[in-house]
């Protein structure tokens, strides 16, 4: 309301609630009630009339602004500014003043818009960067001021340390000042600093108890950053308490409650040893659930609150998109996602945006759009959102592209290194790797999977105990129940029984307690049901530890009292089969085992309404080990065979290792050539019965080799079938589906020729031809799918460039392969030719000089021939007789002492040059032959010569040949061992 009044001494002072404008040229004055301001285009108009003074232009600005009317607030300002020269006389203060409010205003509106608009943001801090500068023109070191440009620069959210140089400037001036320690607190949060940040905002607490809202707001992020999660709360209700349309305390609070449901903590271990009984842990986590409901709940009611007073905030539509995900309704989760994906630029929050819709089309299993905002997350997110490249992987997984799974959760497991899914997939993806390297480390991974810290649960459990024990609290059952099974996996049996026997004492102490307290009241059945379970699951855990210890007649009666009062415990019925198969009664555990099947199928009655129905493969497996025992392989293929077939244990590595065995112990049955016959069957009905050009026959051997894999043969068959028949969609259909899976096979083949290459591509374009003809047809066949394997094809068909560029480049490389090996041959062919005509040379050289070393003998043959006839005949005339003979014999000596020193020079060579007896028996060999070679040529000589020379008696003949076989061998002997040397 505007209210004119006349003051005529104008020396009093306006009303807290007023603002006087005085009017030009007079005395009167305008008065504003700031309770109810007048629309801002009607006050622009008054104070432009009446010139009024800069200051009440900024009086009236801040007006508009404490009661949230922020476009008036800019309006005004703005006008002031543009008419700053009208309104002279004015202090530069004041226009210092004006300035920065307007600046610090668009700073304020740029933070606002960086959700929506990076343009807009822009646009608005280049505006206050060019108000900023003016002030500096007129006072650059206002403190005001100087707050001011800090603020901005926080806005701006990069230049950190100017603002905090211009803060800390402020703080040096002397006195304290709460804007500048709200904005060291700030700058401090934003470089996570949180103590720090904390201890700004208590000494601006300190300074100005009555902060606003938005302090106590920042001190609860730090108590959250610092993991004080009361004093977070403590904070955040404070905030609420101050503003109750504070958005970001009512979303702390929520976060706090719903992260309440994963602090709920139990003492029991969640992975134990089959001894724990399962019942423990589903009681347990019964009790949590109601814990969390409540939490959930309220957390859900502040975020829809949050989301009535601000349906634009990113962070209210991303946790409820978060809370709607878990309730499956993937609609309202897609559009909060989108809608907060559309209402932020900051690329965290758009992130998580995007892993919110990603994750509803995964789950909805819509795998392309779950892999495009997957893909989106990850360049978006942080360095520490590491969720989006979990699911990434995922997405990898079903393309079958191995490589960049294994890179996505690779940067999973960098941050997350003892991630249990995450070990157990990069395991298995290393595991099917060919590289040997990445082999090596899936044996680290599963190496890492397997180990279990043990000890450390052991000595957190003792701690717990001595912590009970000091405050004087009884133990759980539970807490010793869990011990004493890891003792039992430690392999420490006493220490195991011990704290076995504690928690048996202690839940039949809480079971007199309860009956004490409750008397007959009946709401104790619930307790008591409790507590039976967990009776019967520490018995079952002492039967263990007595069968482990080889006391199986004690583990026998738990096991049948167990049953007495649980008679639907299928553990023990498995365990009685066990305990008789060890002690050989195959029939008893045959009897066990299928007791347990019985019971089983019983629950499962009431399963099956719930459609829970699931077989027993514990059961099946031990049987079909059974039958394996007694060698009956084709009962024990059917046990395991039961279990595969089931969704849930179709990848039951046990049940499959077994079926594994079963085929390579049956490999070479004849019931492997099954298919062969079938196929000689179909043959043999053609050529027999004339059939030919049955189509349908033709069709059936063409089906039988396709499931052979003789994918030639097979279209060969259908070729001939169309042959008869070309109008039959079917057939045609499954001649191109053959076509394109041996142009497929052909293509994968990295070994296939050039040829085959061109022979699949022209092939795949005929299957492509043929499918694009069907799908236009309105026929028995199905359209789309025939479409589909159109586009299959032509998704092929763009790639056969690189299959025809492969295969040319391998037979380039395999005509230069066989080029260099064909030249290869040729020179090593030439190499052998050369060492053959070296050999003979040097065997015509041989036989030559063995030629020549004869004809050297024959002449001294002659010559010894000769030369006794003249020395008889001088003996004659001298009548020397015995000197005659006596140099004879001195002749022969020295002929074989000679021969004796040549053996033994020879002897002294063969050492020198390691030869061994073998070669020296090959050398007197020859000699011997070579001796008789010759001294039956001399014989025959000698004959010739008696027979010429009748002058000479017969013991004359004797000795001359006695004497040319000793000089003869020993001429051989070392014309011999020349040859050898």
């Amino acid at each position: 309301m505007v209210f004119i009044s006349v003051n005529s001494d104008y020396g009093g002072l306006p009303t807290e609630n007023t603002i006087e404008i005085p009017l030009r040229g007079g005395d009167e004055i305008i008065e504003l009630d700031t309770d109810q301001l007048p629309d801002g285009e009607e006050v622009l108009n008054i104070l432009n009339q009446e010139k009024a003074p800069l200051q009440i232009w900024i009086t009236v600005a801040i007006a508009y602004y404490k009661k949230k009317l922020y476009d008036d607030f800019e309006k005004v300002l703005e006008e002031a500014y543009l008419n700053a020269a009208d309104l002279q006389p004015y202090h530069d203060s004041d226009l210092v003043r004006l300035l920065d409010m307007l600046a610090n205003y668009y700073g304020r509106k740029a933070y606002k818009y960086e959700e929506k608009s990076k343009d807009k943001k822009n646009q608005l801090i280049a505006q206050a960067t060019r108000l900023f500068t003016s002030a500096d023109r007129i006072d650059m070191y206002d403190q005001k001021h100087l707050l001011g440009r800090a603020f901005f620069f926080i806005y701006e959210g990069e230049n950190w340390s100017q603002a905090d140089s211009q803060l800390n400037f402020v703080l040096n001036q002397g006195a304290p000042s709460v804007p500048a320690y709200l904005g060291k607190a700030c700058i401090a949060f934003n470089k996570k600093e949180y103590r720090n940040a904390l201890g700004f905002y208590r000494k601006a607490l300190r300074l100005q108890p009555n902060c606003p809202a938005t302090v106590r707001l920042g001190m609860g992020h730090c108590f959250f950053r610092l993991g004080n999660m009361e004093k977070a709360r403590l904070a955040f209700k404070r905030a609420l308490d101050l503003d109750p349309e504070c958005v970001g305390a009512l979303v702390g609070l929520a976060v706090l409650d719903l992260n309440e449901k994963t602090q709920v903590k139990f003492f029991f271990l969640s992975h134990l040893y089959c001894c724990v009984n399962y019942l423990t842990s589903r009681g347990l986590q019964h009790i949590g659930a109601l814990f969390c409901k409540e939490s959930i709940k309220q957390g859900v009611q502040k975020l829809s609150r949050a989301y009535n007073l601000d349906s634009t905030n990113p962070m209210v539509l991303n946790h409820l998109a978060d809370h709607f995900f878990y309730k499956k309704e993937y609609a309202k989760v897609h559009r909060l996602a989108l809608h907060a994906f559309y209402n932020t630029e900051t690329e965290s929050i758009r992130a998580e945006s995007c892993y919110q819709m990603a994750r509803a089309f995964h789950i909805q299993e819509n795998y392309d759009n779950a892999f495009q905002y997957y893909y989106l997350a990850t360049q978006l997110a942080s360095s520490t959102f590491i969720l989006p490249f979990y699911g990434l992987g995922q997405m990898y997984l079903h393309r079958n592209d191995l490589e960049h799974a294994a890179m996505s959760f690779e940067r999973v497991l960098k941050d997350n290194p003892n991630n249990y899914e995450t070990l157990k997939i990069l395991g298995s993806l290393y595991a099917q790797s060919n590289k040997p390297d990445k082999r090596t480390q899936s044996k680290q991974l599963f190496k890492q999977l397997l180990d279990n810290d043990i000890n450390g649960a052991l000595d957190a459990y003792s701690k717990a105990l001595t912590i009970l024990e000091n405050i004087q609290l009884e133990i759980a059952p539970e807490i010793l129940n869990n011990i004493g099974a890891l003792h039992f996996i430690k392999g420490e049996y006493d220490k195991s029984s011990e704290f076995f026997t504690r928690s048996y004492d202690r839940i039949l102490e809480e079971q007199r307690n309860e009956e004490n307290e409750c008397g007959g009241d009946s709401s104790g059945l619930t307790n008591d049901d409790y507590y039976h379970g967990l009776s019967i699951t520490v018995r079952y855990n002492q039967a263990r530890l007595h069968e482990a210890q080889g006391r199986s007649d004690l583990a026998e009666e738990i096991y049948k009292s167990i049953l007495l009062r649980h008679p639907s415990y299928i553990e023990c019925y498995l365990r009685l089969g066990c305990i008789a198969r060890d002690r050989g009664q195959i029939r008893d555990a045959s009897i066990w085992f299928k007791e347990a099947l019985d019971v089983d199928q019983s629950i499962q009655v009431v399963k099956r309404r719930c459609c829970l129905l699931d077989d027993n493969p514990d059961a099946w497996t031990l049987i079909g080990l059974l039958h394996l025992n007694k060698n009956e392989v084709e009962q024990a293929q059917k046990k395991f065979d039961r279990i595969i077939r089931q969704p849930a244990y179709r990848a039951d590595a046990f049940a499959r290792i077994c079926l594994g065995n079963i085929w390579l112990t049956t490999l070479h049955h004849p019931i492997k050539d099954k298919d062969k016959r079938k196929r000689h069957q179909y043959e043999n009905c053609i050529k027999k019965f004339s059939r030919q050009n049955n189509t349908e026959l033709l069709q059936y051997l063409a089906r039988a080799h396709f499931k052979a894999g003789q994918l030639k043969q097979c279209k060969t068959m259908l070729l001939k079938a169309r042959h008869v028949k070309p109008w039959d969609p079917v057939l045609t259909f499954n001649l191109a589906f053959v076509q394109k899976r041996l142009a497929v096979t052909v293509l994968q083949d990295e070994t296939s020729s050039f040829s085959s290459v061109c022979e699949a591509i022209a092939d795949l374009n005929m299957a492509r031809c043929t499918f694009n003809h069907l799908s236009k047809l309105n026929e028995v066949l199905n359209q789309a799918m025939a479409a589909d394997e159109a586009r299959i094809c032509q998704d092929l068909l763009s790639q056969a460039k690189y299959h025809l560029d492969r295969a040319k480049s391998r037979e380039e490389q395999e005509r230069v392969v066989r080029k260099r090996q064909e030249e290869e041959r040729e020179a090593q062919r030439k190499r052998q030719l050369e060492l053959q005509q070296q050999a003979e040379q040097m065997r015509l050289d041989r036989e030559r000089r063995l030629e020549e070393e004869r004809g050297r003998f024959l002449e001294k043959a002659k010559q010894i021939i000769i030369e006794p006839v003249v020395e008889e005949k001088k003996s004659r005339r001298s009548g020397g007789g015995s000197r005659k003979r006596d140099d004879f014999i001195a002749s022969g000596d020295e002929e074989s002492s000679d021969g004796s020193n040549e053996a033994e020079a020879g002897d002294r060579s063969e050492n020198v040059d390691s030869v061994g007896q073998q070669k020296q028996k090959k050398i007197e060999n020859k000699r011997q032959s070579s001796e008789s070679k010759e001294g039956n040529l001399l014989r025959k000589k000698s004959r010739f010569s008696t027979s010429r020379d009748d002058g000479l008696s017969a013991k004359q003949r004797m000795r001359i040949v006695s004497k040319a076989i000793v000089s003869d061998s020993s001429d051989s002997s070392s014309s011999g061992e020349e040859d050898e040397h």
